[in-house]
């Protein structure tokens, strides 16, 4: 009897160990903290889940462009039904319509070839474009330096405008390149392009080399990877108001290909709004604006 219930004993306690070694494991599993980017590696691969599309040719009817993390949102017409009409994605390539496709009354459009997408724009095409514009803050409830977007302000890109932009890379132009567009200035419409390159990575390095510094969007995406980037709840926005158009016989500076200036509305100078950022209490540095 005294071995039955030895037996027995040791049988209860197994039963009662299992589920807590079991139990921990799962706590130091869980426990783990997850593998944060580091603030030297570049973000030039981070991208947004581009929209699902079948493949096929599809007239555009706006686009967009967001220097915060250099997402395209294109309007489409004719998409399957069942499909969005709005496409969204980033390392969007692009190339300018062929002289066949303009002579056969072509309109820009999105080609959707394999699950890859590319643009194909004309001459005048203009994209929109959103410019975040950010300044270094501290937080006042950590007092750590942070980059905050502090105003929106949209203009144009129009990437294929210009003789130039032709002479600069001749025939590539009619074949899907990544495009990064030129340094924005307010009140400026943005011409031509900052870099151009067969891969995403060599457009961008090509920036760097260009202006000595990334282009915007892989800079907002490396502020955003160490969790730096935020928007200011009191942002503000700034929309374009019909400026002049002034031709010249020389590139503006902006891009290659550049050859028209817009020049501020007066009335459309942007102005420092108050805000509180994270709060309205606490010591609050300003820094450069980017």
């Amino acid at each position: 009897m005294a071995v039955t219930r030895n037996v027995i004993s040791v049988l209860m306690v197994s039963v009662l160990v299992m589920p807590i070694v079991g139990c921990g494991g799962l706590v130091v599993e869980n426990s783990s903290a997850p593998d944060q980017p580091s603030a030297n590696q570049p973000s030039v691969n981070q991208s947004v889940e581009p929209t699902r599309l079948s493949d096929g040719k599809y007239p555009i009817q706006q686009a967009t462009y967001d220097d915060i993390d250099g997402t395209y949102t294109v309007i489409l017409l004719n998409t399957a039904a069942g499909e969005s009409s709005i496409f969204q994605t980033t390392n969007l390539p692009m190339a300018r319509l062929t002289e066949e496709e303009i002579q056969a009354g072509e309109t820009s459009y999105l080609q959707m070839q394999q699950g890859q997408p590319s643009l194909h724009l004309t001459e005048d095409f203009r994209i929109d474009y959103v410019h975040n514009v950010t300044e270094e803050q501290v937080n006042p409830q950590t007092g750590e330096p942070e980059i905050v977007v502090v105003q929106q302000e949209r203009s144009f890109w129009t990437p294929f405008a210009g003789a130039l932009a032709g002479q600069a890379i001749g025939n590539l132009l009619f074949t899907p390149q990544y495009y990064f567009p030129p340094v924005y200035r307010p009140g400026v419409v943005l011409t031509g392009y900052g870099s151009y390159g067969r891969t995403y990575d060599q457009a961008a390095r090509q920036y760097q080399t260009r202006y000595n510094a990334p282009p915007t969007e892989v800079r907002n995406r490396q502020f955003r990877s160490t969790g730096r980037l935020r928007r200011s709840p009191t942002a503000t926005q700034v929309s374009p108001r019909n400026p002049q158009r002034t031709q010249t016989n020389r590139p503006s500076g902006s891009g290659y290909g550049s050859t028209d200036l817009r020049r501020n509305n007066p009335s459309n100078v942007r102005r420092r709004q108050p805000g509180s950022g994270f709060g309205s209490s606490g010591v609050r540095r300003r820094s450069r604006r980017r």
